[in-house]
């Protein structure tokens, strides 16, 4: 068996083997993501550098395994999960070689990026995230949200922003300024920081709320059809749209 052809029986077998895999995979880059929040919070270690650039090694092979083993290297490509990739793996490489911290700081902040990634495998391996796939991606889209806007907030306040002294400030102030709460004890300063106060209100209130949304009043509901056992429909459906049979879910009606 060609080295490709190996390849392709672990991303897309159905094999054990393949699955314990993608299941490892999945495993390196919920950890991956995890390394990614946990340095943000801790700049001028001086071990961050070195384990910046093993990872960005361990991505750079993972992301040029499954390059080789796609069969439309073009459409994956494109895909946003692999342009995310290709920026996350950059951001780690620029760390060994930029030494405007304020720039890394933000640039950082876009690793979490990788979570679609993790999103994109979820996907094609586990039934029970395609089942709640609505409410985990705005999650997600809303964690993004709040780490990449925490990290804007503390390059640009601290040092000038009394409010401001740590990363922990930084994402209390987003926090509870995208959920309204607005205790007022901590204020943007400058016209820069008033423009980014602005952006998480407006921005961040938008997928909170969708997020709330997908929990309280989901756009898919769960109703098995009894002819090809799909689980998952429109909330509103009244055909199968895998095999047609009329489908009889129970609604709230007009009000």
């Amino acid at each position: 068996m060609s080295v490709r052809a190996r390849l392709q029986s672990l991303y897309f077998g159905e094999s054990e083997q393949a699955r314990r895999f993608r299941y490892g995979v999945i495993a390196f880059d919920i950890i991956t993501l995890s390394t990614f929040i946990l340095t943000a919070t801790m700049p001028g270690q001086w071990w961050v550098i070195p384990l910046d650039l093993l990872l960005a090694l361990a991505l750079s092979l993972e992301f040029t395994a499954r390059l080789y083993a796609e069969p439309d290297r073009r459409s994956h490509l494109l895909s946003f999960a692999t342009l995310t990739d290709l920026v996350v793996i950059i951001s780690l490489l620029l760390a060994a070689f930029i030494d405007n911290y304020a720039f890394l700081r933000v640039v950082r902040s876009l690793r979490v990026l990788r979570s679609y990634h993790v999103l994109r495998d979820l996907r094609s391996t586990s039934t029970w995230f395609r089942t709640y796939e609505d409410i985990i991606q705005r999650t997600v889209n809303l964690g993004v949200f709040i780490f990449v806007v925490t990290s804007a907030v503390y390059v640009t306040q601290n040092g000038i922003n009394p409010g401001i002294k740590t990363y922990i400030d930084a994402l209390y102030f987003t926090i509870t300024t995208l959920t309204t709460t607005g205790f007022g004890d901590i204020t943007l300063l400058g016209p820069g920081g008033r423009l980014l106060a602005v952006v998480v209100m407006v921005a961040g209130v938008s997928l909170f709320l969708r997020l709330l949304q997908a929990i309280f009043r989901p756009n898919k509901v769960r109703f098995e059809c009894q002819d090809c056992g799909l689980l998952v429909h429109d909330a509103d459906a009244v055909h199968c749209k895998h095999c047609g049979r009329v489908l009889h879910i129970t609604t709230e009606g007009i009000g």
